[in-house]
This record gives C-alpha cells, structure tokens and sequence, in this order.
C-alpha cells in the first residue's frame, strides 16, 4: 500500500532555510489539496515536493544529512505547511517527531535510517495490541498499531511494545510502570488495513497495521526519552519525542486557524450578508471580532515560542529540560490548540453560508481544525495536570 513515485527525488539544500522551504512548496500544496483529500493521503507529487526541500529533515542532526533546526523553526515550518493543507502537515510533524528517535539508536542504525537514504522517513502510530517477545538477538513482534499517520509514505515503521520476558512475564521499570520498547522496522514487513474513514485530516492515511512474529534485532530498538540510551549530545535531543508532537501538532492548529483567517479576511472585501447594503469589511462589529481574534491567535503562538525559548535557555544552563519548562510547553501547546479551534470556528461562522460549500476553503479547513484538536495533544486534561504543578502537587502524567 505504500506509494512509490517511482520519479527520480533530488538532493535537498539542506543549507538553506527550511521555513523558506515550506513556503516555497505552499502552492503546490493548495493545488493538491483536493486529490489529498480524496486519495486520503498524499500524492506522489507533494511526498517528492517535501523530500526535495528536505522538511521531513527538519529536526535531524547535520550529520544525519539533516537541518539540525530547533524546535521554534519546526514550528514555523509546520505553520506554513497547515496553512496549505494540513494533512500534509500533519504527516511531516509525525514523521519529524519520529526522528527524534535517531539520537537514541548506535550510529550506524542512524545512517541507515536517515543519514545515507535521502528518502528516509520513520513513521509510528499509536499502540493497539503490541507485544515483543524476547528471543536471541532481538525480539519477535506481534501486535496491531493505530493512527500510523503519514505511514504509506515511510520507508521505516516503529512499534510501540510492551515487552514479554522469556518466562511470558511482562518486563517493568523500577516504578513497577509496564515498559515500553518501540521496534524499527522497513516498512516491507507491514500489513496494512485501510480504515481512515474519518472527518477531517482526511488525507493523512493514518490507516492500522500488524505485525505477526517478525524478528526484530536488539540495535533496532529504541526506549525513547531515556537518558541512558541517548547517543545524540545535542541540546535538542534533550527534549522529548512528545515536545516534538505537541509543539508540531499546536503548529498545524495554528497554521489552519491562520489559513481561515486570511480566507475570511479576503471574503470580507466584497461579501454582503443578506438584508445589508455593506460588505463585511466595513461592518464595526466585524471590526472589532477580527482584532480580538487576532489577538487571540497570535497570543497563544507567541505563547508557544516563548516557551520553547525558554526550554532551550534553561538546557543551555543546566544540560537538561527542566520541569517546569516541560510543563509550561505542555500548558501553551494544549492553549493553542484549544485557542486555534476557537479563532477557526470565529471566521467560519462570521463567513455565513459561504462556509458551508465544499468548493470553499472553509469547509475542509474547519473539518482538519476539529480532527487536530482532537488527537491526544489536545487532550483538556493537560491543563488540569499543569494546574497541579502550579499548585505545588506532584503532576499525575507521564506524558509531559
């Protein structure tokens, strides 16, 4: 199931900008937009669009034939792209969050991966069923995974694995949590299932696969986050997989929250609501809802800058992401999603019934929106986890 171009891909400028980048490849982007949506993942001509400009290599070290960009750029970057079409989008935050797992693999597991394949790309979804039996040299692999978003385009999958002793027990860390191994495999040895049949974010492909008793070797396992297997150096791999995602995933709510505020913006010029004599543009009630929206929407993004900013000082000072900047990352990315939703659902409505035609953009684009802010990232629970912290409690997540 997964598309091969079969078209010759060329080497990206990996010293050029990638937010310049994902600029460059927005309208490509708007124009395959649609065949996106009903392909249900992306076209060949967008997957060679983004491995020419390199963005599924933001985050990778230069030595991994990568940007080496930090984590405001892969904002900025994943911004642009979800202001064209966020299922592109959604799909290279995936991918780059994944390849946070470089710095936790020996290096020449790395350069196959990523470093001497131009087109590679590791992708995983979410964990349904997955068990890794240990055996000699490695695991063997049984399970079923969800949400493999982007997945058809990777050249790797991981897994997400409990792990399953010799004795049929399951391995647990010291605190007695089951522990969770993720399995790297070349994307050959997947069974895929299609059943993305969802409403927004249409065209990420984020189908299930399984795996049935496929070995794995040891080197091509990673326990991810953990200090102790971290091979990388570099201040950015002190951050987690899941700083990665939630700041990516904000970006892609921003960047459509963004999209429907310049389409409403443009309506305005010369739409007049039913019963009225002016367009929208000169209505003071439209006004003063734009300001506030703008003011709405740029807050949280400033939000979420600010704190990866401030993560990044604070590693520079003490060699480690601290706390309380994980929990502030948490808290501005969860708001920006839930602030991006809010500004989305402003300019569709103010855009009347105009909205509601699927040849406008606003349609789709309100669809994405609603998707996004429901993946886990989202989750309000968050808040109430960074509120214990604020409080003086010990936060009750792993996931932070």
């Amino acid at each position: 199931m997964n598309i091969s171009t079969g078209s010759q891909v060329a080497s990206a400028d990996l010293t050029a900008d990638p937010v310049a980048q994902a600029y460059a490849i927005a309208p490509l982007l708007r124009e395959e937009a649609p065949k996106i949506e009903a392909l249900g993942q992306l076209t060949p001509t967008v997957v060679d669009a983004l491995h020419t400009h390199g963005l599924y290599r933001t985050l990778l070290p230069r030595s991994l034939n990568g940007y080496g960009a930090d984590l405001k750029t892969f904002v900025r970057v994943i911004e642009a792209l979800a202001a064209a079409d966020a299922s592109t989008a959604w799909c290279v935050g995936q991918a780059v969050g994944c390849s946070m797992a470089a710095a936790y693999v020996d290096g020449p597991v790395a350069r196959r991966i990523w470093g001497d394949d131009p087109c590679g790309v590791l992708a995983w979804g979410f964990q349904l069923e997955g068990r890794a039996k240990v055996v000699p040299g490695g695991y063997e692999v049984t399970g079923k995974w969800g949400f493999g978003s982007g997945g058809h385009h990777a050249s790797w999958m991981g897994a997400h694995c409990h792990v399953e002793l010799p004795d049929g027990s399951l391995l647990k860390d010291a605190n007695g949590a089951l522990v969770e191994r993720t399995m790297l495999l070349e994307q050959s040895k997947l069974n895929w299932t299609r059943n993305w049949d969802v409403v927004g974010l249409r065209g990420t492909g984020s189908d299930s696969y399984t795996l049935d008793g496929v070995f794995v070797p040891d080197a091509y396992t990673v326990r991810r986050d953990l200090g102790a297997e971290r091979r990388i150096d570099e201040p950015l791999f002190q951050f987690t997989t899941t700083s990665a995602y939630s700041s990516g995933f904000a970006a892609v709510a921003m960047g459509i929250a963004r999209a429907v505020m310049e389409d409403l913006k443009a309506l305005a010029q010369t739409k007049k609501p039913s019963s009225t004599t002016r367009t929208l543009r000169d209505s003071p009630v439209m006004h003063h809802l734009i300001a506030e929206n703008e003011a709405k929407l740029r807050s949280a993004r400033a939000f979420v800058l600010e704190t990866i900013r401030d993560a990044e000082d604070g590693i520079r000072q003490t060699g480690k992401l601290r706390t309380e900047d994980r929990m502030l990352m948490r808290l501005a990315t969860t708001s920006a999603i839930k602030r991006a939703k809010e500004v989305a659902e402003f300019a569709y409505h103010e855009a009347g019934a105009t909205a509601i035609f699927a040849a406008n953009p606003f349609e789709r684009r309100m669809r994405d929106i609603h998707a996004a802010a429901q993946q886990v990232q989202g989750r309000t629970g968050h808040i109430e986890v960074c509120g214990q912290w604020f409080l003086g409690l010990t936060p009750a997540a792993r996931h932070l």
